[in-house]
């Protein structure tokens, strides 16, 4: 159990999604999204500090992530489910209408959800994840972001390969994704979930489902105020596709590097981003 928040469980359909919660019920409801290599428990910091400002901050175990919500078919991926899964959760929580956090791949789903949903949004936060279509530029046209992303390349392949990588010698190639950036306790947590059995394929078939190789996501142009923060030493999405994301927002939008911090901001800059995070929610 993580300090200060409670757990919960919520069910969609057949699945049923672990999930940590801080702050009053009666709170609006921030909901944050995960990326991989992470479940709720990356937002520790960003729950305690939300619950204290008075919103119900909700983190939930993704499909593919949570135990019970571990589908086989790899089209269960695909980012029309994801969104719907998000829907689903705010439906759960009983909120019609809420703020929208969400990191790396969750960050993917938070603007496909975007466009595709604004008027269920008070606001949305992305941490490090550029637009898709930004990404998807400047993959095309950065040889050096191309490279970068050639994990995902790996991630995709069916025949067990990267599953044997990530694990081997102890899941020293997962346990080194994390760059010593993740506190220790953390990356052994995410270590012993992933290394149940189906968890980690589970995880991957997030770059397995269609039209993940090229993050030719389904997400538009976006309308709701939206706050993007981008780590400077980010290893594998760059500043090409964090400047081009600007050109995909019609909303209010603000774009803000933290210097020095890497792609696990939700984890090693929770401090230096809440101030910011905190000032686009009370806004909006």
């Amino acid at each position: 159990m993580v300090p200060g928040t409670e757990q919960l469980t919520i069910t969609v359909g057949t699945h049923r999604h672990s999930a940590l919660a801080a702050g009053p019920a009666s709170g609006d409801l921030v909901l944050l999204l995960h990326g991989w290599a992470e479940f709720a428990d990356s937002w520790t910091t960003e729950l305690a500090a939300l619950g204290a400002a008075g919103y119900r901050a909700v983190a939930v175990d993704q499909r593919g992530y949570a135990s019970g919500a571990r589908p086989l078919d790899i089209d269960q991926y695909s980012v029309r489910h994801l969104i719907t899964d998000v829907i689903a959760f705010a439906a759960a929580l009983g909120s019609d209408r809420f703020h929208l956090v969400a990191h790396d791949w969750g960050g993917m789903v938070g603007w496909a959800f975007a466009s595709a949903h604004p008027d269920q949004l008070r606001s949305l936060t992305v941490l490090t994840t550029p637009h898709p279509a930004a990404l998807h530029r400047a993959a095309t046209d950065d040889t050096r972001q191309f490279r970068d992303l050639g994990y995902i390349r790996f991630f995709r392949h069916l025949d067990g390969r990267a599953e044997a990588s990530l694990l081997a010698d102890d899941a020293a190639e997962l346990r080194a994704a994390y760059g010593d950036r993740v506190p220790a306790d953390l990356v052994e947590r995410n270590i012993t979930r992933l290394t149940e059995p189906g968890a980690l394929t589970a995880t991957l078939n997030w770059y397995r489902g269609p039209a993940a190789s090229e993050f030719d996501i389904p997400a538009g142009r976006i309308s709701v105020p939206t706050l993007y923060l981008w780590g400077s030493e980010d290893p594998y999405l760059g500043r090409t596709a964090a400047e081009l994301t600007r050109s995909y927002v019609d909303g209010e939008y603000e774009f803000e590097v933290v210097e020095g911090a890497s792609h696990w901001l939700p984890e090693e800059a929770g401090e230096v981003i809440l101030p910011r995070l905190l000032d686009h929610l009370n806004r909006h």
